[in-house]
């Protein structure tokens, strides 16, 4: 259970009943994929002690990746499954909805 909870954007458990497409997904799986690569990659740079400015510059880049990535989940949301909650008049999926945003946009 704690899984589907997590895990509930792009799979069907008791409060989502949408399932996204196969390209939906494997876009989201490429951008998350690359982000840990370019995270991994400023490990490494802090590993061989390179210099702090340009491990920040890599850091806001592998943040604006994710935020970007957090955007096409939320879009893609929004065109589904909220579309389908509007539908059926399902107040629960909105309201998990804004907070999530809260969270994401903290």
């Amino acid at each position: 259970m704690e899984e589907s909870r997590h895990s509930h954007i792009y799979t069907v458990d008791e409060h989502h009943h949408h399932v996204h497409s196969e390209k939906e997904k494997k876009a989201v799986i490429n951008r998350l994929s690359k982000a840990i690569g370019h995270l991994e990659a400023v490990k490494r740079m802090v590993e061989r002690d390179e210099d702090c400015s340009e491990v920040l510059i890599q850091l806001a880049a592998v943040r604006s990746a994710i935020n970007n990535t957090g955007k096409v989940i939320l879009k893609n949301h929004i065109s589904h499954c909220i579309v389908e909650a509007v539908e059926e008049n399902d107040l629960e999926a909105i309201e998990m909805l804004n907070q999530a945003i809260d969270k994401f946009v903290k």
